[in-house]
C-alpha cells in the first residue's frame, strides 16, 4: 500500500525573483560566484594539506568548514543554474527530498564546525599554556565526528517525517531549492509533528551552537580585557577575527531569516536571505580567512614560490 507516500511525482521551483531579460546576467554572476566558491575553498584545503605550518587544530577545523561550504553551495546552486539556463523548473520528488536532506545536513554541519572553532579559539586565548594538551588530535577528530553524526541525525529526522506526508494539491515551491518549510506548506497531510520537530530539534541545532559560541567569546572578551598590553589585545583579536567575521555573517543572516518578523514580501525575503547563506557566505569565507590570516598568506606565498621553482 502507498497510502502514506506522495502522489506528486515532481515539484516546480520558481527560482529567483528576477525578470526574464535579466536571466543571462544573473546566470553569469552566479556561475562566477559558484566557481570562485569552489576554487577558493579548494585552495584553502590544498594549502592546509600541503603546508606543515598549518597542521594545527584551527586549520583542521577550517579545512572541514571549507569542504562543507563547497558542499552546501553544490546542493543548491548547480540546480538553480541549470533551471536558469534551460528554463526547466521541475525537480523529481526523490531529487527534491534528497536536496532538502543534504541542505539541512550541511547547514547543521556548518553550525557545529563554527562552534568547534569557537571552542578552539577559547582554549587558545584563555588557556594558552594548556592548549597543546587540551586540543589533541583525538579531541579534534571527536568534535568533527560528533558534528557529522548530529547533522546527519537531524537531517534524517526531518526527511523521514517528510516522507510520511502526502502532496496532492499545488506542487509549486516559491523558492530556488527544496526548502523544508516551503514543502510543508504544500502538504495536504497533518504536519503538526513536523512542526514540533522543527520547533524543538531544529531550533536547538541553531540556538545551542550559537549560545556556545557566545559563551566562548564572552570568556575570550574577559581574557582580552585583562591583557596587560595593547599588543596582547591585538594579538588575541587577530587569532579569532576571521572566525568571528564568519560567525557574524552566517548567524546574522539566519537570525534575520528565521527569527525576525516577516513582512508582506516574506517569500522574496526568504529567497534573498537563503542566497546570502548558501551562496554569499561560502563565497566570502576564503577571502575572509586569506585576507585576515597571516598563516594562510604565508602558506600561499610558499606555495607560489614552490611552484615558481618547479617551473624553472
Amino acid at each position: 500500500k502507498r497510502e502514506n507516500q506522495s502522489s506528486v511525482s515532481e515539484f516546480l521551483l520558481l527560482d529567483l525573483p528576477i525578470w526574464p531579460e535579466q536571466q543571462a546576467v544573473f546566470f553569469t554572476l552566479f556561475l562566477g560566484m559558484y566557481l570562485i566558491t569552489v576554487l577558493g575553498n579548494l585552495l584553502i584545503i590544498l594549502l592546509i594539506r600541503l603546508d606543515s605550518h598549518l597542521h594545527t587544530p584551527m586549520f583542521f577545523f577550517l579545512s572541514h568548514l571549507a569542504l562543507t561550504d563547497i558542499s552546501l553551495s553544490s546542493v543548491t546552486v548547480p540546480k538553480m543554474l541549470l533551471s536558469m539556463q534551460t528554463q526547466d523548473q521541475s525537480i523529481l520528488y526523490a531529487g527534491c527530498v534528497t536536496q532538502m536532506y543534504f541542505f539541512i545536513f550541511f547547514t547543521d554541519l556548518d553550525n557545529f564546525l563554527l562552534t568547534s572553532m569557537a571552542y578552539d579559539r577559547y582554549v587558545a586565548i584563555c588557556h594558552p599554556l594548556r592548549y597543546t594538551t587540551i586540543m589533541k588530535e583525538g579531541l579534534c577528530n571527536l568534535l568533527v565526528t560528533v558534528s557529522w553524526i548530529l547533522s546527519c541525525t537531524n537531517a534524517l529526522s526531518h526527511t523521514l517525517l517528510l516522507a510520511q506526508l502526502s502532496f496532492c494539491a499545488d506542487n509549486t515551491i516559491p523558492h530556488f531549492f527544496c526548502d523544508l518549510v516551503a514543502l510543508l506548506k504544500l502538504s495536504c497531510s497533518d504536519i503538526s509533528l513536523n512542526e514540533l520537530v522543527i520547533f524543538t530539534v531544529g531550533q536547538a541545532v541553531i540556538t545551542l551552537p550559537l549560545i556556545c559560541i557566545l559563551i566562548s567569546y564572552g570568556h575570550i572578551g574577559v581574557t582580552i580585557l585583562k591583557a596587560p598590553s595593547t599588543k596582547g589585545i591585538f594579538k588575541a583579536l587577530s587569532t579569532c577575527g576571521s572566525h568571528l567575521s564568519v560567525v557574524s555573517l552566517y548567524y546574522g543572516t539566519i537570525i534575520g531569516l528565521y527569527f525576525l518578523p516577516s513582512s508582506s514580501a516574506s517569500s522574496d525575503k526568504d529567497v534573498i536571505a537563503s542566497v546570502m547563506y548558501t551562496v554569499i557566505t561560502p563565497l566570502l569565507n576564503p577571502f575572509i580567512y586569506s585576507l585576515r590570516n597571516r598563516d594562510i598568506k604565508g602558506a600561499l606565498e610558499r606555495l607560489f614560490n614552490r611552484a615558481t621553482v618547479l617551473s624553472q
